[in-house]
């Protein structure tokens, strides 16, 4: 027999075939129907077959769309209103921006020529040294060792040469007396010749032993010059700014000289080396004013001249730069060594010009902006499609002198079209050579522009 267990709606009756069952259909319809044919109250075979009955009073399909467009409108933003700013007169300066390293004009480099352990440290970081100073010293104990030994071969050498001399003194003498001897008939040729070989051997002994005196010599020199170099001395007169060794510590000076102490010559005379991008080395050269800043003290600038603009490039990630050396006085030693700076080069100024904000080139309504995307459909005239590029580069900071821009007024309410030409710019104003006067008020934001028509599309009720 098979058990009865209780009915659950989201499991199929077993008995349910695998195909859909059709259904006649009925001649009448059950009250309980709500007007669809199914009925609602359904056994749980058929409410398996056939899902759960749509219910009265849901709602309706058109009560959703209304919802709907509600909600769609409300998420719609109205355009905010537009900004404007005026056409002034004033200055207006080409700048050209970098980065850069803060350094001492001269810097020297303290090694030590000798190998050893560091006895004594004299000196410390930010210590102001003159020149010949002692700085530190090694131990020196080796090296007067091998000087004594060095003027202990001196003298041996010396009594060598005595020697030899007196050698080469009692061979002459024997070989005089032996001539004397031969022409009297007393000793053979060959006695007289042997004695001559003599004196000659003497001679050279003599030579060679004067020589190795200068080679004594030369050893002594050099041990005492080693036993010198025992003491770390200042070559110029400066400030420490680094010391890399402490007391104890072994020197190797076997292949390189090792870097012990960092001296900088005058640190109230800096200079900078800024990375000037090869778009616009054209542009700076010596006699420039610089300014720049650094992090160490937000809100202040300070300046400098450029001395000089380096033939060598520096390349860095594909990318190529000249370094130009910026002098850059330093009377209460707020810049120090390594610093990063950001420069700013002012490379031509003029006064008493019309200006244009830089945000009014930039500004563009969102249907020109339709057109600037397919001018040839649009029908957009030449003059408009050249200032409209031109526009786009006076968005980066700046453009070349001379060229066309549009800049757009506010006029009944709306946005129209004004074609000037503009000159160099500062990053934040542009020169205004014609087409617009002074007073003269443009679009600088606000409206249904490019960037806000962008952003609301985006958006959505949902």
């Amino acid at each position: 027999m098979r058990r009865n267990t209780p009915w659950d709606g989201r499991q199929r009756s077993r008995s349910m075939p695998a195909w859909p069952v059709r259904l006649k259909p009925s001649s009448r319809r059950d009250e309980g129907s709500g007007g669809t044919g199914i009925p609602t109250s359904l056994t749980p075979d058929a409410v398996a077959r056939y899902g759960r009955p749509v219910q009265r009073g849901g709602i309706s399909l058109g009560r959703l769309v209304l919802v709907a467009m509600l909600l769609a409108g409300c998420g719609r933003r109205q355009a905010p209103p537009y900004r404007t700013d005026a056409i002034t007169r004033g200055p207006v300066s080409e700048v050209v921006n970098a980065t850069g390293d803060v350094s001492a004009i001269v810097t020297v480099n303290v090694g030590s020529q000798v190998s050893g352990i560091v006895d004594r440290l004299y000196v410390d970081f930010n210590s102001v040294v003159k020149r010949a100073q002692l700085l530190a010293s090694l131990d020196p104990r080796l090296f007067r060792a091998q000087l004594e030994k060095a003027e202990a071969s001196l003298a041996s050498a010396n009594a060598n040469v005595q020697k030899a001399q007196a050698a080469y003194s009692d061979s002459l003498r024997i070989a005089s007396r032996q001539q004397e001897l031969l022409q009297q008939g007393l000793i053979s040729q060959a006695e007289l010749e042997t004695t001559v070989a003599t004196r000659d051997q003497n001679a050279a002994a003599s030579s060679a032993a004067k020589a190795s005196v200068l080679q004594a010599k030369a050893d002594r020199d050099m041990a005492a010059t080693n036993l010198a170099f025992t003491r770390i001395e200042s070559p110029i007169d400066g400030i420490v700014v680094s010391r890399s060794v402490d007391v104890g510590q072994t020197v190797a000076a076997a292949f390189q000289a090792p870097t012990l102490f960092l001296i900088a010559n005058d640190l109230t005379k800096m200079q900078i080396l800024a990375n000037i991008d090869e778009a616009d080395v054209g542009k700076v050269h010596p006699g420039l004013e610089a300014k720049f800043t650094v992090d160490a003290y937000p809100g202040e600038t300070f300046s400098g001249v450029i001395r000089d603009v380096r033939q060598a490039p520096t390349m860095i990630q594909n990318v190529v730069t000249y370094p130009a050396v910026i002098d850059a006085p330093n009377p209460d030693r707020k810049l120090r060594q390594g610093m990063t700076t950001s420069v700013t080069i002012t490379t031509a100024r003029k006064d008493d010009v019309l200006r244009v904000p830089n945000a009014a080139l930039r500004w563009t309504p969102e249907d020109a902006a339709l057109q600037e995307a397919t001018p040839q459909r649009h029908g957009v005239p030449p003059q408009a499609r050249t200032a409209s590029a031109a526009a786009r580069g006076t968005r980066d900071g700046g453009q070349q002198p001379g060229r066309a821009g549009r800049i757009y007024k506010l006029e009944n309410g709306k946005p129209v079209p004004v074609f000037v030409r503009v000159g160099f710019s500062d990053g934040q104003r542009t020169e205004l050579i014609e087409g617009l006067a002074d007073g003269d008020r443009v679009i600088v934001g606000g409206g249904e522009s490019r960037a806000s028509g962008q952003s609301a599309r985006r958006r959505g009720p949902f």
